[in-house]
């Protein structure tokens, strides 16, 4: 995932391929990038669109950074399913 912090709104953007040829999720959410506050508006959201419990998320790698790998845990196929539809809307 891309993270866009302190933005307007708290959304998903769809899918985009980066300058690098990998594919992920562009992801914005209103919440400063101080103290861990990003990552958990980020966490609460994608547990939302996903219809996950937060506490079956976590953050795998890049507390820091732009880019993010999340662990969730679900089933890979409903996951798979509601990660297409958010990409075709």
């Amino acid at each position: 995932m891309r993270l866009t912090p302190s933005a307007s709104r708290d959304a998903i953007d769809g899918f985009e391929t980066g300058s690098d040829g990998e594919e992920h999720l562009k992801v914005r959410v209103r919440a400063v990038p101080e103290k861990g506050k990003a990552n958990q508006a980020l966490i609460a959201l994608i547990a939302k669109v996903l219809g996950v419990p937060k506490n079956r998320i976590s953050l795998v790698i890049g507390d820091t950074q732009r880019k993010k790998i999340l662990r969730i845990e679900a089933d890979p196929e409903e996951i798979e399913k509601r990660l297409a539809e958010i990409s075709r809307d």
